[in-house]
């Protein structure tokens, strides 16, 4: 069956349209992996610190990857308290608040230790405080 001016002229259309789909630019996402592990900021104490036994110290922060956060942790040393690591599934952003029990432990001195890795299985840096109680 031969093609009609109208078939030929769909035809040139449709091969035009493909030509136009192979050669557009396609979709790019960026790669958020900087090759740096979370940033962590421990903003509260914004210092190492002195307390009274007693009431509990709150140490407060923020965890940063815009390639997202897996898992945050906080190691705590010279105290009661302990914190199971909190995982982010795949956030860019963490807060924490962390109350540290001081009853009992006038003259000791606490050190909290907070890090996090990314989705890629980088390791950021530590933040620290270290917490003096009387």
């Amino acid at each position: 069956m031969p093609f009609s001016s109208g078939n030929r002229t769909a035809s040139a259309g449709l091969a035009l349209l493909l030509l136009a789909c192979s050669a557009r630019d396609r979709l790019t996402f960026p790669d958020l992996n900087d090759g740096e592990g979370p940033s962590v900021t421990i903003t509260d104490p914004g210092q190492d610190t002195t307390v009274s036994a007693g009431a509990a110290a709150l140490i407060s922060g923020r965890v940063v990857d815009h390639g997202g956060i897996d898992t945050v942790y906080f190691d705590v040393q010279g105290g009661l308290s302990s914190f199971p690591p909190l995982v982010a599934n795949g956030t860019d952003t963490v807060t924490f608040s962390l109350p540290l029990t001081t009853t009992g432990l006038s003259g000791a001195t606490i050190l909290i230790s907070v890090y996090a890795v990314n989705l890629a299985a980088i390791h950021g840096d530590t933040a620290t405080r270290q917490v003096i109680v009387q």
